[in-house]
């Protein structure tokens, strides 16, 4: 996996599914925007339509923080609305609070370092991408876990506070946890309250 963060984001223009319709999404479409960009690997399987939906449930909760969320895998835009169009209790994903896209060419999912070329499909790759197009957070790991939810919106609120702050957020650092200044003097502060 090549390394991204701290670059600005691969650009991407893909066709995509979203609320019963086809779509285009675009890098271009999140500018001012936080974006969680997670990769899964193929439609109508097991651990992704678990990781789909709870991304859907958590949706509002990324909204109200400034972010959007996309879903990526190498499948065609048809094969994400037929699965959309499938009962959960079939092994589908229902309606979607966010878009679906087909990553055909493969290229994006290869852009961004996720894609396993001897079988053409994208690991459990997510990245979080700033408002400014920066990628501040990737992660990936192989097919058979899946990601947690709660853990994607914790990185993406610590990103955001030390972007907002200037401070760093310490391990375990919780949206209602101290944060330190990243100086040996300032940092004090912390670890004398810590330590």
């Amino acid at each position: 996996m090549s390394q991204l963060v701290g670059k600005k984001a691969p650009d991407f223009q893909m066709e995509a599914a979203y609320k019963g319709d086809l779509t285009k999404v675009s890098l271009a479409d999140y500018k001012g925007k936080w974006l969680v960009m997670f990769f899964y690997p193929l439609d109508f399987t097991f651990v992704c339509p678990t990781e789909i939906i709870a991304f859907s449930d958590k949706a509002a909760e990324f909204k109200k923080l400034g972010a959007e969320v996309l879903g990526v895998s190498v499948d065609s835009k048809f094969s994400h609305l037929a699965w959309m169009n499938t009962e959960r209790k079939a092994g589908g994903v229902g309606t979607l609070e966010y878009p679906l896209a087909a990553d055909l060419s493969k290229q994006v999912a290869r852009d961004y370092g996720v894609l396993m070329e001897h079988s053409g499909v994208a690991l459990r790759g997510l990245f979080i991408i700033d408002d400014e197009g920066v990628v501040q957070y990737e992660v990936c790991h192989n097919l058979g876990v899946g990601r947690c939810v709660d853990e994607t919106l914790r990185v993406l609120q610590a990103f955001q506070t030390v972007k907002k702050t200037g401070e760093v957020c310490p391990a375990n650092w919780t949206p209602d946890g101290d944060t330190m200044k990243p100086d040996p003097k300032g940092s004090k502060t912390y670890f004398s309250k810590h330590g």
